[in-house]
Formats: C-alpha cells, structure tokens, sequence
C-alpha cells in the first residue's frame, strides 16, 4: 500500500516540477539548446525521487511518471502562451 502511496507522491513531484520547465521551454526557440535543457533538466531530479521514495524502475511507475511528466511540460507551456496573448492584448488595447 505504501508503494502506491509512494507513486501517488512522485507523480504529483513529477507534475509540478516540470511546470517551470515547460513554461521556460515554451519561451525559447524549438529544437535549440535552452529547449533541449528545458527538456533533460529535470529527468535527474525524477530519478532521484524514484530512488527516494524506493520506486524503482518497474514497468507499472512508467506511465503515470512519463504522464506527469509531459503534462507538466504541456501545461507549463499553455500557461506561457496564455500570458503571452494576455500581454499582447493589453498593450495592443490601450493604443
């Protein structure tokens, strides 16, 4: 039980600590350097916390970490996007 409990924990982690990182990476050109440390960055950290909360590498963590883990990238990025077009209005609105 503590095992799930354990995922549960590391997927949320996983989640919320690629948000920043997919924010930044939406900010930087596709493809480049920065893009791709936005990307790689945080995977020693994720591995970290697997060791930590004594997951291991079984074959059922995989697809609630790699999940956590691009949907905190997506959402990070989203949010970029959504600021940008934010700002973009209000500077085009009070001209």
């Amino acid at each position: 039980m503590q095992e799930y409990i354990n995922l549960g924990i590391v997927t949320l982690i996983t989640f919320f600590f690629n948000m920043p990182w997919g924010y930044w990476r939406a900010s930087v050109k596709k493809f480049s350097w920065k893009w791709f440390l936005a990307v790689h960055l945080p995977i020693p950290v994720i591995v970290f916390l697997r060791f930590y909360f004594k997951l291991g590498f079984q074959l059922y963590t995989y697809p609630f970490l790699v999940g956590a883990f691009f949907l905190g990238q997506y959402v990070g990025a989203r949010y970029y996007k959504k600021r940008k077009a934010a700002a973009e209005v209000e500077v085009e609105a009070e001209f």
